[in-house]
């Protein structure tokens, strides 16, 4: 039978890796695009990142979504996200 610390360590895991993920992408998206974006702004479903931020900031992402990707990928390995909306 599985312990409930077990359960809960299991779990404290997963949000600690969705942190993680959140903390490299705002540092990269700020590192290509010289703009700062909130946590809170940043959504991870499914391998697609959702950003909650100005259309001019995302059009600047879109555009430069190749290089964005590419040091996701060198950063987070396979597990990285593919794909913004």
């Amino acid at each position: 039978m599985i312990e409930i610390k077990d359960l809960l360590l299991r779990f404290s895991n997963i949000l600690l890796s969705e942190e993680i993920k959140k903390k490299a992408i705002r540092d990269i998206i700020s590192e290509i695009i010289k703009t700062d974006i909130k946590s809170e702004d940043i959504k991870i479903k499914n391998g697609t990142i959702y950003l909650n931020i100005k259309p001019i900031y995302k059009n600047e992402i879109f555009l430069k979504q190749e290089k964005i990707f590419f040091k996701l990928a060198e950063t987070l390995g396979q597990k990285s996200p593919q794909n913004f909306r």
